[in-house]
């Protein structure tokens, strides 16, 4: 993993405003900061994002995340996500059913 970035007070989009207090972008810069990237690096594809790093249609990336990056998969089915969303999934799609 790459060193611990600190925020800085303005938004890490480029686009020059600041940000709150411990705020690494303004409200919904991140999404456009990420598509601009994967515009500039890949062609607004995500597929071609996934095979530049190694992941497709035999390398899951989904297992990756499990495996390296902290998401879990629920209990349930066989979602995976950040641990929060695999709550908010459970509730919603899981804990109803009962």
């Amino acid at each position: 993993m790459s060193e611990r970035l600190l925020p800085t007070g303005k938004c890490f989009c480029g686009c020059g405003a600041t940000t709150a207090i411990g705020s690494f972008f303004s409200r919904g810069h991140d999404k456009t900061a990420e598509a601009a990237l994967l515009a500039v690096r890949y062609g607004s594809s995500v597929a071609q994002l996934l095979d530049h790093h190694g992941y497709g249609p035999t390398e899951s990336v989904l297992d990756a995340a499990v495996t390296e990056g902290g998401w879990v998969i629920c209990q349930h089915c066989t979602y995976a996500g950040a641990p929060a969303s695999v709550r908010n999934h459970t509730r919603k799609y899981h804990e109803k059913a009962k």
